[in-house]
């Protein structure tokens, strides 16, 4: 009986191993290709409609356009004035992300490094109100802004959100300082720096990263928020963008191609930051520990 040498048996096995690492691989890209025409099929279909006319919408919504109506993206800016809106908009953002990144970063530095008595039930109580329907605190914060002349103003809406979207920045960005060293900060203070000088020059810069991804969170957040700021602003030269497809209801009827091309609009400027930001964003998302939630 010979046996076989051994670059002779490797050879035989060698074939069975290659269908099973090419299904493997093809089931993959299958996988992802299905993914892909998941998240991207709406959007694709989206701008579709902002394209047709509104008879073609209405016999082939599905379907590519026969003529593209680039008229309906000039038609939609001056019908909805969403110049103005988009102006609203960029302020209640800028105001949002830059209240909610001093109040969550006081708050996240006060967690996670200061010897705080009672912090685990803090913690707890940002958790709840994190995840409460938003809904119900309309009426009562409607009677307390009317009453302290915060309603119908930029402002008031952009206190709300600092209420609404700290908390969960808070959480993110402690998760994030919590990956942070602390003999950096113990460096600083052997060399005779106070909390704030150690807040400012040692835990801020190093920060930087779980910043980027609560302000990026929070200027989504701000800038597709509709409920409050459609409750809370009544002035139509005040209102965001987000509220703008209201301009296209004519009686019981919508024209959904402008409503189409106003979508494409307003969603170009965060898509643009996202898509700039992004590396950023995963990177910080990561460190603060929250990439496998």
């Amino acid at each position: 009986m010979t046996t076989s040498p051994t670059w002779a048996r490797a050879a035989g096995r060698a074939p069975a191993r290659h269908p099973v690492t090419g299904r493997v691989s093809s089931l993959t890209y299958v996988l992802l290709c299905a993914l892909l025409l998941f998240a991207l099929g709406p959007l694709v279909l989206f701008v579709f409609s902002a394209l047709k006319t509104q008879s073609e919408l209405a016999t082939s919504p599905l379907s590519f356009p026969s003529t593209l109506r680039w008229s309906n993206f000039a038609t939609a800016w001056e019908q909805a004035n969403m110049g103005a809106g988009l102006l609203n908009s960029v302020i209640i953002v800028a105001g949002t992300v830059a209240g909610v990144c001093v109040i969550s970063g006081c708050a996240a530095y006060a967690m996670a490094r200061l010897d705080l008595p009672g912090s685990g039930t803090f913690i707890t109580y940002l958790l709840v109100t994190s995840s409460l329907p938003t809904q119900m605190f309309l009426v009562p914060l409607f009677y307390l802004w009317t009453t302290l002349h915060l309603y119908d103003s930029l402002f008031g809406l952009v206190v709300i959100y600092w209420g609404l979207f700290s908390p969960f920045a808070t959480l993110l960005l402690r998760s994030f300082m919590m990956t942070i060293p602390r003999e950096f900060e113990e460096a600083a203070r052997m060399d005779g720096a106070g909390e704030l000088q150690v807040l400012f020059k040692v835990v801020l810069p190093n920060a930087l990263p779980g910043f980027l991804t609560i302000a990026l969170v929070t200027a989504l957040s701000a800038y597709n928020e509709f409920l409050f700021a459609v409750t809370f602003i009544q002035d139509s030269f005040l209102l965001p963008v987000s509220t703008t497809f209201f301009t296209f209801q004519q009686g019981f009827t919508q024209d959904y191609t402008l409503i189409g091309a106003a979508g494409v609009i307003m969603m170009l400027p965060m898509l643009l930051l996202f898509l700039a930001l992004q590396r950023r964003f995963i990177e910080g998302v990561s460190a603060s520990g929250l990439g496998g939630v």
